[in-house]
């Protein structure tokens, strides 16, 4: 039988088996408490599974607040890194311990167990799209491109091959304003790229090969400027269309984590003076 290579899956194995021993020793703590004792998040063994889940809460924020703070030297990012995705998932483990697997009383409880499922849940599956993004665009593509740059180069673009065709013939002007001139006006999401990173580049450069023949070495050569143009807006047009969830998701999860850190400073004051 071949031998499980953890590397293949996570950045950092040693953290991988922590967070599984971590994992795996709350488990068993959690079955031996439900033998002597019932858990809620009013007894001892409730308060302790939500301390423990404040403090790896408090572990992430610092994460966060390390982000802001680059100048100073508060350790490996690498290392941060990990901790913010172990600990997170740590968390949401502790919360449904500190509620003993049982569904919240109260509007405050509810939103601090549905936000707290969430960001974690999210989390996770950002970490899924930063890993999994990357990979396929670096797979399939030459051109890089950062998701907030891509409306400048597309316009870029289309201003140098405007100014191309500009001075072709007739033949060069309508095959631009037929074939080419309305992909370069914008950038254009595609969902074909989720499965083919190419997203059918080739057949869409196959009009230039039939517009080609009737052209002269002057014209061919312009043709086939503005060709490597409109190839290099359609792999922009990838970058645009896959890296669009990356910027969703952070709407979507950090936001929602500042929400959540409020919520459990509110939490924990009732707690403590109520």
């Amino acid at each position: 039988m071949s031998k499980i290579d953890l590397k293949q899956w996570v950045q950092e194995p040693v953290w991988f088996t922590g967070f599984a021993a971590a994992l795996l020793a709350c488990i068993l703590g959690y079955l031996v408490n439900i033998l002597v004792s019932e858990v809620n998040p009013g007894n001892w063994w409730g308060m302790t599974y939500g301390t423990v889940a404040t403090l790896l809460m408090a572990g992430d924020v610092l994460y966060a607040a390390k982000r802001r703070m680059l100048r100073y030297n508060l350790g490996k990012s690498s290392s941060w890194v990990q901790f913010h995705l172990y600990g997170g998932a740590l968390f949401a483990v502790l919360v449904l311990m500190h509620t003993g697997f049982r569904l919240p009383v109260g509007a405050m409880n509810w939103m601090l167990w549905i936000l707290s499922l969430w960001v974690t849940g999210s989390g996770l599956f950002g970490v899924m799209l930063q890993r999994w993004i990357p990979t396929i665009l670096s797979s399939g593509l030459s051109v890089e491109a950062l998701y907030d740059r891509i409306p400048d180069l597309v316009a870029g673009i289309r201003e140098r091959a405007e100014r191309i065709v500009a001075g072709s013939t007739e033949t060069v002007r309508d095959f631009y304003s037929a074939t080419v001139a309305g992909a370069l006006s914008a950038p254009q999401y595609r969902a074909i790229y989720f499965l083919d990173v190419t997203g059918g580049i080739k057949e869409k450069l196959k009009p230039f090969e039939y517009v080609r023949p009737l052209l002269t070495a002057e014209e061919k050569d312009r043709l086939s400027q503005v060709e490597e143009m409109f190839r290099t807006k359609l792999e922009l047009d990838a970058h645009y269309t896959l890296q669009r969830p990356l910027r969703w998701w952070l709407y979507t999860h950090v936001p929602l984590s500042f929400a959540l850190v409020i919520l459990v400073v509110l939490h924990l004051y009732a707690v403590l003076v109520y």
